[in-house]
């Protein structure tokens, strides 16, 4: 009872055949939609990168950036100096 028997067998065979052999219209749309499958999930993986690129540069841009402020502090101090 848990096992299929050798029609059941042969029924699945005949069916992959039919949409994955060939050179008929169907075997070519199922690789027409393969392709699309692995085309949708490389651009779902390219998005994913893309946001934590794009959360990366706005925690970047959140730092206080003291690069720019110590030169305008040494300005003021050489403006008192004089």
């Amino acid at each position: 009872m848990g096992a299929f028997s050798i029609w059941h067998w042969l029924i699945v065979l005949v069916v992959v055949l039919v949409l994955f052999g060939g050179k008929g219209k169907i075997s070519s749309l199922m690789g027409d939609f393969g392709k699309g499958l692995k085309s949708f999930k490389k651009n779902i993986k390219d998005d994913g990168q893309e946001i934590e690129s794009k959360e990366t540069t706005a925690l970047d841009d959140n730092k206080p950036n003291a690069t720019i402020a110590e030169p305008a502090a040494a300005g003021k101090d050489q403006a008192a100096n004089s």
